[in-house]
């Protein structure tokens, strides 16, 4: 009997960033760069880029719960990007890449609240943390050459200076969720 698989989608500045993340942890059987929170239709990146949309840069991502909890997959978001910087992430700025959680029923809205408040409570950073919370409506899945962006584009200067070290920072801090490569 298959596993019963469930979906996550998060925003946390570039998609390219969290795509490379959460591709490497067990569980995650899959993950979509997309956008996600906006008012356009079939939104493209060109159209979310100018931040007009509505939408944030998203990933969508297909886990088995067996393996990896929704509150493991939020612990990891979490410290994968700055949530107290609202509308940016490092150099990229906009609405677009706001840190967002898209939760798909009320068990993932109550775990996403009661993360947000533990980590409030354990004053991990100095300013308080933005992340928005939003119950998920249309997931589009961005253009083909988004996806596997880091892959396939690994000495690209982005993906070296900004997804390397993040993809370091994952080894790091959570070896024991890695995938077995």
């Amino acid at each position: 009997m298959a596993e019963k698989l469930e979906t996550a989608v998060l925003a946390g500045g570039c998609f390219w960033c969290m795509e490379a993340v959460f591709k490497q942890i067990k569980g995650i059987e899959k993950v979509e760069s997309g956008y996600c929170g906006g008012t356009v239709k079939n939104p493209s990146y060109e159209q979310v880029c100018t931040g007009k949309t509505g939408h944030a840069e998203s990933v969508r991502l297909t886990f088995n719960p067996s393996v990896i909890s929704y509150e493991q997959i939020l612990k990891v978001f979490f410290t994968l990007h700055d949530p107290t910087s609202l509308n940016r992430q490092g150099n990229d700025v906009g609405s677009q890449y706001r840190s967002e959680i898209f939760y798909a029923d009320d068990k993932q809205r109550k775990t996403a609240e009661e993360t947000i408040k533990e980590l409030t409570e354990e004053k991990l950073w100095d300013k308080p943390i933005v992340t928005a919370l939003e119950p998920l409506r249309e997931f589009y899945v961005a253009e083909n050459y988004h996806q596997d962006y880091y892959k396939k584009n690994p000495l690209n200067p982005y993906c070296f200076m900004v997804i390397r070290p993040k993809i370091s920072k994952l080894r790091k801090e959570y070896l024991e969720l890695l995938k077995k490569d």
